[in-house]
């Protein structure tokens, strides 16, 4: 069963401006699934090679350019972090031909991706990130032309919106693989997600005598989702060197296991945090990791309200991203541990949003808001996202809106 993704409109419109079209994101997220439903809709249908596949992998590092002329255009090119120098060879071949959208590749590494983009393709590829189904886009809802903002939030009935329901689908994350008519149990396909990262992306970044102790780490930064990053203290949890830790957390972001949401500090003050939060870009993987076996033990445990936090962060997130656009979110926390869950900062406005894991939240919940509007920070209309049936006003600035107005 093929669900209808928002990233799909954005894919089109940037392989008319755009020799070559990247999406990038997590494994299994649906990269290849939402190109290859591109692909064959079009005229002519798209040829499609998978560089997960030794053969072609092996061919494009050794003769790129006789890849090129084994696979012609219109070509999707699956996981191509496998044969960075592809994207070098590329380079001639879009510049002679001149043609818009010939070439659509995919990759699951970030940074390292990201450089040999930069350094090959400058000003010929357009780039987009897709994250995990998004609850709107698993409930059908239409798409909206812009982002989730609170002066703009969309249909509530986009995801669940009560406390159980939530947590089931928060338990079982965001994978397409689990909206298929034969899901697979939570625990088995988590299970078998985390050995292929660890044994394909991991082993790629990390020498292989560390992956048992990167497995440990990766579970103790499960259990400080929604917290202050500290490396130290990770580090010294999960017995390596704080570098150690550094660098793990930089392989965890890289492949799109991890979002660090950064603090805001410009022209409010000077007393602000300047640390990152710590999210996993998938719920259902940290709840894995911390061992949550039901949604009921996991709403009434003592990691719900982080959880729920990186819920919601994850489909802010994803809100954005799924249209081509960056997601302009961080947090405001000062030193007197004043603070705003999430500030969405456009259009010259700072939008603050609370996020709390009750059905009833009440002027009291808006102390962080007040706080910052003491500092004159250009503050938009606010929200509280929360398990409230139907939005409310709190303030005349600020509602009530249920989590699953997030669209």
């Amino acid at each position: 069963m093929y669900v209808k993704r928002y990233l799909e409109d954005t894919i089109l419109r940037l392989s008319r401006s755009f020799p070559v079209v990247l999406v990038t994101g997590a494994r299994q997220v649906g990269k290849t699934t939402l190109l290859q439903h591109l692909g064959r809709a079009q005229d002519p249908p798209r040829n499609y090679v998978s560089l997960d596949e030794l053969g072609p992998q092996l061919a494009a590092n050794e003769d790129p350019a006789l890849f090129l002329q084994r696979y012609p255009p219109p070509l999707v090119v699956d996981e191509v972090q496998h044969a960075p120098q592809l994207l070098a060879a590329l380079k001639p071949v879009v510049d002679k031909s001149g043609a818009m959208g010939d070439y659509w590749l995919s990759g699951s590494q970030q940074f390292p991706l990201m450089r040999e983009v930069s350094e090959s393709l400058a000003g010929r590829v357009g780039i987009v990130e897709l994250g995990g189904l998004s609850q709107a886009e698993e409930a059908g809802v239409e798409r909206a032309e812009l982002p989730f903002r609170p002066d703009r939030a969309g249909d509530a009935r986009a995801g669940p919106r009560t406390l159980l329901p939530l947590f089931e689908r928060l338990l079982r994350g965001s994978f397409p693989r689990f909206v298929r008519p034969d899901p697979p149990p939570i625990d088995a396909f988590y299970g078998a997600y985390l050995a292929t990262y660890v044994e394909r992306d991991v082993r790629s970044m990390l020498s292989v005598s560390n992956l048992a102790a990167f497995r440990r780490f990766l579970r103790l930064a499960a259990a400080r989702v929604g917290q202050l990053l500290n490396y130290s203290d990770l580090a010294r949890d999960a017995g390596v060197a704080p570098s150690t830790a550094r660098e793990w957390l930089h392989i965890l972001e890289a492949t799109y296991q991890v979002y660090l949401l950064r603090p805001y500090f410009e022209n409010v003050g000077k007393r602000q945090i300047k640390t990152p939060k710590l999210y996993f870009r998938d719920p259902g993987l940290a709840a894995y990791l911390t061992h949550w076996t039901s949604a009921e033990t996991a709403a009434a445990g003592a990691m719900a309200g982080p959880l729920f936090e990186c819920y919601v962060i994850a489909e802010i997130l994803k809100s954005y991203q799924h249209r081509g656009r960056e997601a302009p979110i961080f947090f405001y926390r000062t030193k007197e541990r004043q603070e705003v869950d999430v500030l969405i900062a456009e259009d010259g406005k700072l939008f603050p949003l609370e996020i709390k894991l009750k059905a009833t939240p009440t002027r009291a919940d808006l102390r962080g808001i007040r706080a910052l509007q003491r500092t004159g920070a250009p503050l938009g209309p606010g929200a509280v996202l929360c398990l409230t049936q139907e939005p409310y006003p709190l303030a005349t600035d600020v509602d009530a809106l249920p989590a699953s107005a997030i669209a």
